[in-house]
């Protein structure tokens, strides 16, 4: 009994260090978040409240005058 459990924790630990595919799910799991971020950024920037931000910004940095 001991000893099929220590074959099946060693099997496991085996398994566990096994890294093929790691990096597919990386890129899926970075492509994913960047794809949210963007999207995330997108809504923020099309608000009225900053465009109408923007709008001000660039509004009086065009009519000041060098004083």
């Amino acid at each position: 009994m001991l000893a099929a459990l220590r074959k099946a924790a060693r099997e496991t630990i085996r398994l566990s260090r096994d890294e093929k595919g790691l990096s597919t799910i990386e890129y899926a799991m970075g492509t994913l978040a960047a794809a949210a971020l963007a999207a995330v950024l997108y809504m923020v920037v099309n608000s009225s409240a900053v465009t109408d931000a923007i709008q001000n910004i660039i509004t009086d940095a065009l009519s000041n005058t060098p004083g």
